[in-house]
């Protein structure tokens, strides 16, 4: 089918030019339509695991006296940087993004002052059983939203509000206000698809000057993933 020709296609050329996954694509065309990593960016990739996302992040950097760092999180084992395409701008750090405090990103990040650009390609281990896979992304969507942004304040009269409401304990108890993304800086969030997107649309439009959707074409096509990409935040 031609599904399988596109999939074998995209795991095809992630060998040919040394991506340790055919993700590395899907990251590819998000920074080809949106150039949200510039030239010695700041860049926050969470659930980084195998390591494609922080190759392209780090491609993007520009040479190295640009400076600029790529910080990878995962819960599973320390990620092993990828020899190809990275560089000593980029590391990894093992901890569960659900306890991650913005204080302990704050300071992986260049003088402490924020990324510029945090990327979460996060997704739930997927049990087939679609309802709680869906909580479960939106639950990890929450967490990156508010690690970026920093305390989720919801107006009463907000048409989003249930959504957000529904997934405030994934904030976690953490005091900080603010969130560790720059102003002006860009988010990128992995969502599967589900009826509370809207939701995050809306909360997301109040918050950056332009959000979109975007299925990328390296996507297998039973799977449900979209990206939610929030570009200058206010």
């Amino acid at each position: 089918s031609g599904a399988t020709g596109t999939a074998d296609f995209f795991y095809r050329e992630a060998l040919r030019l040394g991506y340790v996954a055919r993700s590395a694509f899907k990251l590819i065309q998000i920074q080809k339509q949106h150039k949200l990593i510039a030239p010695g960016a700041a860049v926050l990739d969470l659930g980084c695991a195998p390591g494609a996302w922080l190759q392209v992040a780090c491609q993007n950097l520009g040479p190295l006296e640009k400076g600029g760092l790529v910080v990878g999180v995962d819960v599973k084992q320390k990620v092993k940087v990828p020899s190809a395409h990275c560089d000593s701008r980029v590391r990894t750090v093992c901890t569960d993004v659900m306890a991650l405090m913005k204080l302990q990103a704050r300071a992986m990040s260049p003088q402490e002052r924020g990324f510029s650009v945090i990327l979460s390609d996060m997704c739930p281990v997927v049990s087939g059983i679609t309802t709680r896979d869906e909580a479960i992304s939106c639950e990890l969507g929450m967490r990156a939203l508010s690690l970026a942004v920093g305390k989720i304040k919801v107006k009463e009269s907000a048409d989003y509000r249930e959504t957000m409401e529904r997934f405030q304990t994934s904030t976690g108890p953490d005091p900080d206000e603010d969130g560790v993304l720059r102003r002006g800086g860009s988010l990128v969030i992995k969502f599967l698809e589900n009826e509370d997107i809207p939701g995050f649309n809306k909360f997301c439009k109040e918050k950056f000057k332009k959000v979109s959707l975007l299925r990328p074409k390296a996507t297998r096509s039973s799977s449900r993933e979209i990206y939610m990409i929030c570009e200058g935040l206010r």
